[in-house]
């Protein structure tokens, strides 16, 4: 049995929550709009980029989880997954997810957003296990400050380490599925790199690497991955532990 990890945004997700969040904030009139939308946008070019300062940015995301109301934060929460983010989510994300699982698989979103975004979205695809940037509580309440180590672009692995180290699970077969160029730490880790409806940087390094490409935006899961996937697992159930691909 192996680790299925799953980037969210733009993989598992139709867009991306944590710039959606900032958006819907602004639309809400919760923060200062002209100021707030032209940081949202720069941060998001940056990310796409490949040169987003993280915590610079999470500085700026994170405030307002410290200056809105707890009550309303989970309101806006709840409208934000029903009005945002269910449009958003990709039934052929879910049929891979289910599948990963009917292996025998552990499925894990790992994402840079926020837990207090994410969460949700993650138990909404009936993913149990999720790794993601921690906003840091005190007296059950935000602080506006990161917990620990961001995950993000070699945060992921850092944060995958502690994760195996905590549940025993090992990379032994396991996949990670991604859009993005700045999660190739993490990609350069697993036994299966997949990428996924991929940027063009990341498509670039997929081809030269040979890496397989998947897209998860034409409604169902293509045939072909899933007959790949059902026979990797019946060649690595008859196998030892090793680092069979199914490159």
């Amino acid at each position: 049995m192996a680790l299925a990890l799953f980037d969210l945004d733009n993989t598992l997700l139709a867009g991306d929550s944590d710039y959606l969040w900032g958006g819907f904030l602004v639309h809400q009139g919760l923060v200062d709009g002209i100021r707030y939308e032209r940081e949202n946008e720069r941060f998001y070019r940056a990310y796409r980029e490949g040169c987003l300062d993280i915590h610079e940015f999470l500085n700026f995301s994170l405030r307002p989880l410290r200056d809105i109301p707890g009550a309303q934060l989970e309101n806006l929460r709840q409208h934000f997954m029903r009005e945002i983010i269910e449009p958003l989510l990709l039934p052929a994300a879910q049929t891979l997810i289910d599948l990963h699982r009917s292996l025998g698989d552990t499925p894990v979103v790992v994402t840079a957003t926020n837990a207090f975004v994410t969460a949700p979205i993650a138990e909404r695809y009936a993913v149990a296990h999720l790794i993601a940037t921690e906003p840091e509580v005190r007296d059950g309440a935000y602080t506006g400050k990161v917990m620990g180590v961001p995950c993000f672009q070699a945060g992921k692995v850092t944060r995958v380490l502690a994760w195996l180290e905590k549940t025993g699970e090992t990379w032994a077969g396991s996949y990670f599925y991604s859009d993005s160029h700045n999660d190739l730490p993490l990609l350069e880790q697993v036994t299966h790199p997949v990428v996924t409806d991929p940027d063009e940087t990341l498509a670039q390094v997929a081809e030269r690497r040979n890496w397989p490409r998947l897209s998860l935006r034409q409604g169902t899961l293509a045939p072909d991955w899933a007959r790949r996937l059902r026979e990797c697992s019946r060649v690595c159930n008859a196998l030892p532990s090793d680092n069979t691909s199914i490159r």
